[in-house]
């Protein structure tokens, strides 16, 4: 059985304040005394971290919610940025006590780092340019040979854009913000992106980008940490019991508003 998004999103939050009751009603959240949490970002990836072109400043949902879970914990969020392409190895590695990117939860990548709880639900979707004609769907995209396609390499885009139309119709960017610029300059064709951050750069660029037909899969993001970190269980805490108090959710409204 296959649920819609918002359904699904409901579903999880449910489930997890329920969980919520129990599990933090019952005792109080961990308290970390003040420790420095070093927090890999990318800084481009909208709408979770990057850098407001108007104040300079670094903001996302990340910020936000790293931010009240260390409220919460009574840490200290240290900011580091990194690039995607080698983040997951540092965070294996233990050069960062926790990622946070936007990243899909796989059963790949919990072998060599562990997760948080899933905080969203999240479906990828294919960007075209706003006056695209010959395509108004994931189909007709795949259809056509002379179609290609973008995203970030190293992501789970990448591999189901492989899927989708093979390599050799796939360009790769270090970041999404070229691949988005590559597709508005007429160097490709669409870019495959998760929903919520291809809505990001949609309301960064309405005159100019748009998300076509039906998601092409559903995935689950967490913050991902060096294996066997106590901070994963204190991690999940302070988000079930931001869940449990609505605080998750106006976060989520704020940085993940519904599709017009």
């Amino acid at each position: 059985m296959r649920f819609t998004k918002p359904a699904l999103c409901l579903l999880i939050t449910l489930s997890f304040a329920l969980l919520s009751v129990f599990a933090v009603g019952a005792q109080d959240l961990p308290d970390l005394g003040g420790q420095v949490i070093t927090v890999a970002v990318e800084n481009a990836y909208i709408p979770f971290n990057f850098i407001d072109e108007a104040t300079g400043e670094a903001i996302g949902w990340d910020y936000d919610t790293i931010g009240e879970i260390c409220a919460r914990l009574n840490c200290v969020p240290e900011y580091i940025q990194t690039s995607w392409d080698g983040m997951l190895v540092a965070i294996a590695n233990g050069e960062f006590d926790v990622a946070a990117d936007g990243i899909t939860i796989t059963e790949e990548r919990a072998q060599v780092v562990d997760f948080s709880i899933g905080y969203i639900a999240i479906d990828q979707v294919i960007l075209a340019r706003i006056d695209e004609t010959r395509f108004n769907s994931v189909e007709e995209f795949v259809a056509n040979p002379d179609l290609r396609l973008a995203t970030q390499l190293g992501t789970t885009n990448y591999n189901t854009a492989i899927q989708l139309v093979g390599a050799s119709r796939i360009q790769t960017y270090d970041v999404f913000g070229f691949a988005i610029e590559a597709l508005v300059a007429g160097d490709v064709d669409g870019v495959i992106i998760d929903d919520v951050a291809g809505q990001g750069y949609v309301g960064a660029n309405a005159d100019r980008v748009r998300i076509i037909g039906d998601p092409i899969q559903s995935d689950f993001l967490g913050f991902a940490f060096p294996p066997g970190s106590p901070l994963v269980a204190a991690f999940n805490a302070a988000l079930e019991s931001m869940i449990a108090d609505g605080t998750l959710a106006e976060i989520n409204a704020k940085w993940f508003p519904p599709a017009e």
